[in-house]
């Protein structure tokens, strides 16, 4: 994990003591100080840090036991307020299988397993990758999460009060046995949202996007990017309606909601996000990129 606080000209090492081995799939920052960081994996690999001096410092705030199942993401409806997704327990009673919300209350110093009576039954087959953005949240008390299943289309779930109660509904967003299922999604207000997925192993082939205008209990397919892309943002000085996608074959733009893309860049980026005017991208051997305007 690195950090740099002058535009990107120098980067530092903040990873976690003992984070060397992990994978970090998953940051949310509150402020030049305070931030969180998910490290994914099966069991004990899946874990919690939170810094508040700019990563100097870490304190292991959540860790998952050896049995435990894999977590996904992290989403915060402000700083005080977030939740976790984990997939379904790995062995649990195929008529059972939920997946689990963590919560936190306290800016992620404590996390706690929420209960399960809200969350629908997933598929025999579902899961959620772990992009970073396939759980996200908007407003005060709105999170979704998307997956990917076999052999159903991808599904998107969708709590309106921080993670107690799910809805789920359906999507055009194809998934295993061939693809990939929801990788990334955005959303611009509690009603509408962007969801971008399929396109794998194929990473030439154009992943799906699809639209929600009722907060995600309808959706509608719209254009595709020019290839797979396992993730986007949106650009919030745009006025509305622009995000970026970035993957392995390239960079797209829409600035229509999804309904058109345009290639702007071939570099193989992996991770985006954009903030106070910026967006900036990650990609494999520690490359990074900032957007700049022309």
């Amino acid at each position: 994990m690195i950090r740099t606080i002058d535009g990107g000209r120098a980067w530092q090492d903040v990873t976690p003591p003992g984070g060397e081995h992990l994978a970090f799939h998953d940051l949310e920052a509150f402020d030049h100080n305070n931030a969180l960081a998910l490290a994914v994996g099966a069991g004990e690999l899946s874990k919690i840090y939170r810094t508040a001096d700019g990563g100097q410092t870490w304190d292991l705030v959540f860790a998952n036991p050896a049995d435990g199942p894999f977590y996904d993401g992290i989403a915060f409806f402000d700083h005080d307020n977030g939740i976790a997704v984990s997939d379904p327990d790995p062995d649990p009673d195929p008529v059972q299988r939920k997946f689990g919300i963590l919560t936190t209350s306290d800016g992620g110093r404590s996390w706690h397993v929420a209960p399960s009576n809200g969350m629908p039954l997933a598929l025999s087959i579902e899961g959620v990758w772990a992009t970073g953005t396939s759980l996200v949240a908007k407003g005060p008390r709105d999170a979704w999460f998307g997956t990917v299943a076999e052999p159903d289309n991808s599904r998107l779930f969708h709590t309106r009060d921080r993670g107690r109660t799910w809805s789920v509904a359906s999507t055009p967003i194809p998934a295993l046995p061939a693809d990939r299922g929801i990788v990334s999604l955005a959303f611009w207000d509690t009603h509408h949202g962007l969801a971008l997925g399929g396109g794998w192993p194929d990473t030439n082939r154009p992943s799906v996007a699809a639209v929600t205008t009722d907060g995600g209990a309808t959706w509608a397919q719209v254009g595709s990017p020019t290839g797979f892309r396992t993730n986007m943002a949106l650009v919030p000085t745009s006025g509305g309606d622009t995000a970026i996608a970035v993957g392995y074959t390239g960079s797209d733009i829409t600035t229509d909601g999804g309904r058109s893309w345009q290639l702007f860049d071939q570099t193989d980026l992996r991770g985006i996000d954009c903030a106070h005017g910026s967006c900036w991208a990650v990609g494999m051997g520690g490359r990074t990129a900032e957007l700049m305007r022309r």
